[in-house]
């Protein structure tokens, strides 16, 4: 209970204060006038001291309206092919209109992309997106080794227009279709290593704030996230195919998962996360579309998730393959949570989905010391495992969760799940089954 009201405080401080509007008449004191000339085109350099390079002196200009893409992809290229290591510099009082762009590497050194003191922002939804750039991503870093990011200012995705389209599930209109829909992911790194993101501020991403794509060694601490708890596929950190991963300290608070591990990802280390409103932290969804998966050593500890739909949650779809083993969810506090532990091995977003015989194996799951409450609108815990595959060694202990509302305790759900209590669990979970499966089906899990 004290981490909990420690970190609920931490959340409202910095979700007064951290997150104002950032259009207009915030920054319209503090923004230079657009007709003043830039600085000489050479970065700072002082000694031995690695030089800074200012995207104004590349030709920014931060007004907010005029297209800076271009200065900040000199500046990048710059720094990128200079012999010795250096950063880019975003400064405070500026709001940069960036285009959808890559920066490319590799580069000769490591890099410090970027100081953002200032505001990045994208084009403002759909219609204002050049017809030519992609509606996947915006901005994509793509082969960097020793790269970090850091600052104390804000990226801007302006998704609210993106979360409107016709293929987005959307409140007012009560349109439930999920079908397919290019809307972008803000920030993305793709087949990149030693990378750290640190302090950065992203709000309002028209698709997932982060998203790590066949990385190794990434470290992600103190990142600040939000977007309205509504809004679709807002993911706050997506890996896939990413491992050696560790995301500390940071505060999420957004309309999807707040981290989803993806297929082929394993050493991930997550702590200290406080996440809510959301979808919560889960592993999945895997196995979509008959595909393998692999996920291992996953561990989550330390950690505070709030009026979420889920806690934690591995979630698969039928026919899938591969598995899931190895996770450790520890000392966690659920406060109005639907779904406080959850594994959904029928993860279906249609009416269309048939039952199949094939499943990615889950197994070796510990959950220990989770407590607080749960939205008595569905049981604190659900193990839905598949009929021909069943779950295996999932291990509670220390675990209490009571309703929010009410006085009735609702029983727990079980099926084809097989486990111990280590403690009297609150609510007990008698519909585990005891013991190992006689037998299993062949499993596809080579490699995992």
């Amino acid at each position: 209970m004290k981490l909990f009201h420690i970190l609920t405080g931490f959340f409202f401080t910095f979700t007064c204060f951290c997150f104002l509007p950032i259009h207009g008449r915030l920054y319209s004191n503090s923004i230079s006038s657009p007709s003043a000339a830039p600085e000489a085109f050479s970065p700072s350099y002082n000694g031995n001291v690695p030089p800074v390079y200012n995207v104004r002196s590349f030709g920014a200009v931060g007004d907010g309206v005029s297209d800076d893409t271009q200065a900040f992809k000199l500046a990048w290229d710059t720094a990128c092919q200079a012999e010795g290591s250096g950063s880019l510099l975003v400064p405070d009082g500026y709001i940069f209109l960036i285009q959808s762009t890559i920066f490319t590497g590799p580069c000769k050194t490591a890099i410090t992309f970027q100081k953002i003191d200032g505001t990045i922002m994208a084009p403002d939804g759909p219609d204002s997106w050049p017809r030519y750039s992609s509606k996947r991503q915006w901005l994509v870093f793509y082969r960097i080794n020793e790269l970090s990011m850091q600052g104390a200012g804000v990226i801007d995705g302006r998704g609210e227009k993106w979360w409107d389209l016709p293929c987005k599930p959307h409140h007012h209109q009560g349109n439930s279709n999920h079908g397919p829909c290019d809307s972008p992911v803000a920030i993305r790194f793709f087949m990149s290593s030693n990378l750290t993101v640190q302090g950065v501020k992203v709000t309002n991403s028209p698709q997932f704030h982060f998203r790590f794509d066949g990385c190794q060694e990434v470290r992600v601490e103190n990142l600040f996230i939000k977007s309205p708890a509504l809004s679709p596929n807002t993911d706050g950190i997506h890996i896939e195919k990413t491992n050696n991963v560790q995301i500390y300290n940071s505060l999420i608070s957004n309309g999807d998962d707040c981290v989803s591990i993806g297929a082929g990802c394993y050493n991930v280390d997550i702590k200290n996360i406080t996440c809510g409103p959301s979808h919560g932290i889960s592993i999945g969804s895997l196995g979509n579309r008959n595909s393998r998966a692999c996920v291992s050593n996953i561990r989550v500890t330390e950690s505070v998730i709030k009026h979420s739909d889920n806690g934690v949650r591995i979630k698969t779809w039928q026919g899938g393959a591969g598995a899931v083993s190895n996770v450790t969810f520890s000392n966690i506090y659920m406060d109005t949570v639907r779904n406080p532990i959850i594994i959904d091995q029928y993860y279906c977003l249609s009416k269309d989905c048939v039952n199949q015989t094939s499943s990615v194996f889950v197994s070796n799951v510990s959950y220990v010391n989770i407590k607080g409450t749960y939205d008595v609108r569905s049981p604190p815990m659900r193990f839905a495992c598949s009929d021909s595959v069943p779950c295996t060694n999932l291990t509670l202990s220390e675990v209490e969760l009571l309703p929010a509302q009410g006085h009735i305790v609702a029983n727990p759900f079980c099926w084809n799940a097989y486990g111990t209590m280590q403690t009297l669990t609150i609510p007990p979970v008698l519909c585990l089954l005891e013991g190992n499966p006689l037998t299993l089906p062949e499993l596809d899990v080579v490699g995992c």
